[in-house]
């Protein structure tokens, strides 16, 4: 017995001298880089007060130390940012879908404010800003050098006022400007409507209401349909759909799945990773699913759009998505203001982060630009048939009431082909919607 106790303190000793050996030079190395953080941070203390007492003008200390901090957040990525308290305040409206200003979600890329989006119905879009589009000026004065907060603030501006933005666009050869009327933004989440037999979500945007409103607009829709059995299926359409909240996008996703993983976010700790799972119970029960994505396409709306891809429950069409696959945690700080840190990345059920490649679409559709309205008339041709020729023969195998099912599916078709000069991607998706209908076995 007293062979193994002194076994056993025996190795007890000898590896406590191991451990004595490796640990010394680590806590030396330790002391060594707390030694540094300290004369670092002596440094910025020198730098502040010789700009206080030496700088050409008077300097605000709270804005000098707000910039000093934004700048360190900055410098991490493109979406790490300080939120001084008004931006805090601001920041917290708009998740709850109402907000002043132009109506865009924008970055920053080279020096240049980048449009991610623009918010449907907004000022903006209607100006005509598109996604990928640069802003370099407004009202006339450059932005490159500005951090992406000044641009904005340079953006904002009581509502009713207009500002002038010079944009310069990929197919385009010339920088040219946009003048925009600012207003108070109101953001409907979700727009339903149905096209032909398929019911179209048009999510504008991942705030409070998103689930909800989906919810409650595809009820409505399937009711005006005479049910889900007469629905050819849905189409989400997430185009310039520049995201928000990780908790919606989660939600409505798991609206048209019954099991399986949404997303997975992992952060510098692997403990720190969570993965959020799909509840029984879909919304459109069972019926196609179409999901229409493109540049403007970003965060939350890229984890729908991969997480039904993945799981093979919706066609994915359009364009490669923006490709923003990074978690953005708002952390209260002092004083009311907030800090903005990317926290973690996140990952498609099948384990593929889309950070900086964004989501590839099943089937690739460009929206082609709309031409000058003289070329598309001159295009025009009257057709003729032989149901327009004098004397023609009767058609005598059909019933009156075959004739009229025949023309109304004559008609939705042509409204279908209409759709393509208005919004050619989702008449596209519309089309896909319909030859999933024609494949259907005749008892059904």
């Amino acid at each position: 017995m007293k062979k193994f106790v002194m076994a056993a303190l025996g190795g007890t000793l000898a590896g406590a001298v191991v451990t004595t050996q490796v640990a010394g030079p680590l806590v030396a190395q330790e002391a060594d880089n707390q030694t540094t953080v300290y004369e670092q941070l002596d440094l910025f203390g020198d730098i502040f007060e010789r700009i206080r007492a030496q700088y050409v003008e008077e300097v605000n200390d709270k804005e000098l130390i707000e910039a000093a901090i934004n700048g360190m957040l900055t410098s991490l990525d493109p979406h790490s940012s300080y939120l001084s308290p008004d931006d805090a305040a601001d920041m917290r409206v708009q998740t709850r879908g109402e907000f002043g200003g132009l109506g865009i979600e924008v970055t920053q890329e080279e020096g240049f404010v980048k449009v991610v989006s623009p918010i449907d119905s907004t000022p903006a879009a209607e100006a005509g800003v598109e996604a990928g589009d640069f802003i370099t000026h407004v009202d006339g004065e450059s932005v490159l050098g500005l951090t992406l907060d000044e641009a904005v603030d340079k953006m904002r501006g009581p509502v009713g006022s207009e500002i002038v933005i010079t944009i310069v666009r990929e197919d385009e050869v010339e920088p040219f400007d946009i003048s925009i009327v600012r207003d108070t933004i109101k953001l409907q989440a979700v727009r339903t409507r149905i096209e032909g037999n398929a019911v179209v979500l048009r999510v504008t945007t991942f705030n409070d209401q998103t689930y909800d409103d989906l919810e409650e607009g595809l009820e409505k829709s399937l009711e005006e349909l005479g049910g889900i059995e007469q629905a050819s299926g849905i189409v989400l359409d997430l185009r310039n759909n520049p995201g928000g909240l990780l908790t919606q996008a989660i939600r409505v996703s798991d609206a048209f799945l019954d099991k399986g993983e949404i997303v997975s976010t992992r952060g510098r700790d692997p403990a720190d990773g969570d993965r959020y799972n799909a509840t029984p119970g879909d919304l459109a029960e069972g019926k196609p699913v179409v999901v229409l994505i493109n540049g403007g396409s970003a965060s939350a709306s890229e984890i729908v759009a991969g997480a039904l891809q993945d799981h093979r429950r919706a066609i994915v069409v359009g364009t490669k998505s923006f490709g923003k696959g990074s978690v953005q945690t708002v952390m209260p700080l002092r004083g009311d203001g907030a800090m903005r840190l990317t926290t973690a990345r996140y990952y498609t059920p099948s384990g593929r982060s889309i950070q900086a490649l964004g989501v590839s679409p099943d089937i690739v559709v460009e929206q082609p630009r709309r031409a000058p309205n003289g070329e598309e008339e001159a295009d025009a041709r009257p057709s003729r048939s032989e149901a327009d020729l004098r004397g023609r023969l009767d058609n005598d195998s059909l019933s009156e009431d075959e004739v009229r099912q025949i023309e109304e599916d004559r008609a939705k078709a042509e409204k279908s082909a209409a759709l393509r000069d208005e919004d050619y991607q989702l008449a596209y998706a519309v089309d896909i919607l319909r030859g999933f209908s024609a494949l259907k076995p005749a008892e059904e």
